[in-house]
């Protein structure tokens, strides 16, 4: 992974990308695909890159990532229609 890392540093050199450019880029793909292995939950994937979520949620801003994207679609059913073992977690 080193030596893929190096050519990366040595192609984007070459072309005269930035510096900002590039922190820029690898924070963009870096959270992306933490965020997409936990499919859009931000709380979860902000304990795994080690950070407060918070902290996150305003990098996501930042970099203009869109969270929907990697989320199911599924939204959860209504309280008025979910099964009996949400309303047992609710009574508690």
């Amino acid at each position: 992974m080193k030596d893929q890392l190096e050519a990366l540093v040595q192609q984007m050199y070459r072309s005269n990308i930035l510096y900002a450019e590039a922190v820029r880029e690898f924070k963009r793909r870096f959270i992306s695909t933490v965020l997409e292995e936990n499919k859009g939950n931000q709380c979860r994937a902000a304990r795994q890159l080690g950070m407060h979520r918070n902290t996150l949620s305003r990098t996501i801003d930042e970099l203009k990532i869109d969270v929907r994207q990697f989320r199911d679609g599924g939204k959860r059913p209504p309280r008025s229609t979910r099964s009996g073992l949400y309303e047992k977690k609710i009574a508690r």
